[in-house]
């Protein structure tokens, strides 16, 4: 079912999976948690993704108003994206998604990519 599908529903819950319908959201999401990152630096954080794909999913995550665009006029431009407060409420559902994962997981199948974002949410915790 395509985003445009899933909005046509009222329920909650087909709107919030519109939203973060993509593998990559929730990822984006982890990785600005509450600070401001540039555009290349979410790139370099998550490189696994094209840059082409990485500014689709933030120019999505703005409309849906999961994050803030701030472009400053300045050269060579600047653009730093943080999440809204929307944005920001996600972050404890998703950390019990992979407490979730964790739990049930199959030994062997975890990520390296995976434990890059456990530890930086450990760091976040014990901040």
């Amino acid at each position: 079912m395509k985003k445009n599908e899933l909005m046509q529903y009222s329920c909650p819950l087909g709107k919030a999976m519109a939203a973060l319908g993509s593998k990559w959201k929730p990822i984006i999401v982890l990785v600005i948690k509450d600070r401001k990152l540039r555009f290349g630096e979410l790139a370099v954080r998550i490189n696994v993704i094209s840059r082409k794909v990485l500014t689709d999913q933030l120019r999505e995550m703005e409309t849906d108003g999961l994050v803030i665009r701030e472009e400053f006029k300045e050269l060579p431009p600047r653009v730093e994206y943080s999440l809204t407060e929307k944005g920001l409420a996600l972050l404890p559902i998703l950390y019990l998604l992979e407490e979730w994962e964790a739990k049930y997981q199959v030994k062997g199948l975890q990520s390296e990519h995976c434990s890059i974002l456990s530890k930086e949410k450990k760091k976040a915790v014990n901040a």
